[in-house]
């Protein structure tokens, strides 16, 4: 596959996300919902039914509880979605049934803007889910402070990564139905074995290096470490690798975007 040449774009693509941000306004109501509720049903099932089951876990030098052990799991979770949902199905309406990416391309915006202001735009519905689940637990005394806020800055490139990587799903689908492909087949098993519910040495050593290659995986690393009060060699290696992570599929993204809407 060619790739773009990503130096072409300018600074325009912030009308792109702007343009996302004045939309989003009108529904926030709904989208502040899900990041509101979604932790505490899982704190609270998770602490009051699994947690006495399960007991502590060992992480680290030290032993914590099973919510103290998924708390900053799930915050990794929600950073995913809420790119890879954006930058899919969002992303999808509006260049197939609102004819959005269309009327943008009318204008002096190129098309390495307006995919680069949708990436952003997820990155940054990563960045606000985060905050308000972060502000849900913290009443949990699950994560502690100030290691825990650096998972702010920490989402956002997180959801670049995961918004480029659904981006290119977007390129790929010819119609909305076929998301539940990658969903199936390669968020749900993320969500399941990239160390979220249960430590990664629990696995057959195969498995466990096949979740190494998995981004989630090293989000959860990053969220786990900084929210338990921990920066360590995990959270370097875990940005580093989604650094590359995007340095490859932000690209990628935009080309394969390019080869769908420009016949």
């Amino acid at each position: 596959m060619k790739l773009l040449n990503i130096n072409v774009i300018t600074r325009r693509f912030w009308r792109v996300w702007y343009r996302n941000l004045v939309v989003n306004r009108q529904n926030w109501k709904v989208s502040f919902i899900p990041p509101l509720l979604e932790p505490m049903f899982y704190l609270l099932a998770f602490g009051i039914g699994l947690s006495n089951l399960v007991g502590n876990i060992s992480y680290g030098n030290r032993h914590v509880t099973y919510v103290q052990f998924i708390s900053p799991a799930l915050l990794a979770i929600n950073i995913m979605n809420s790119a890879f949902f954006e930058n899919t199905y969002s992303s999808y309406v509006r260049m197939y049934y609102q004819k959005t990416f269309d009327a943008m391309m009318a204008t002096p915006l190129t098309l390495q803007e307006i995919i680069t202001g949708e990436i952003f735009w997820g990155a940054t519905k990563s960045v606000m889910a985060t905050v308000v689940m972060l502000f849900v637990i913290s009443f949990f005394g699950v994560v502690h402070y100030p290691n825990a806020l650096l998972i702010i800055p920490v989402s956002f490139l997180g959801g670049i990564a995961f918004g480029a990587l659904g981006m290119c799903f977007t390129s790929w689908v010819k119609n909305i139905d076929l998301f539940n492909i990658p969903i199936f087949l390669f968020i749900t098993p993320m969500y399941l074995f990239s160390g979220t519910f249960f430590p990664l040495e629990n696995l057959p050593l195969w498995a466990c290096y096949l979740a190494q290659a998995l981004p989630l995986t090293h989000l959860v690393k990053i969220t786990r470490s900084l929210g338990l009060g921990h920066f360590d060699m995990s959270v370097i290696w875990g940005i580093l690798y989604l650094v590359l992570f995007c340095i490859i599929l932000f690209p990628v993204a935009l080309s394969a975007m390019h080869r769908r809407l420009i016949k």
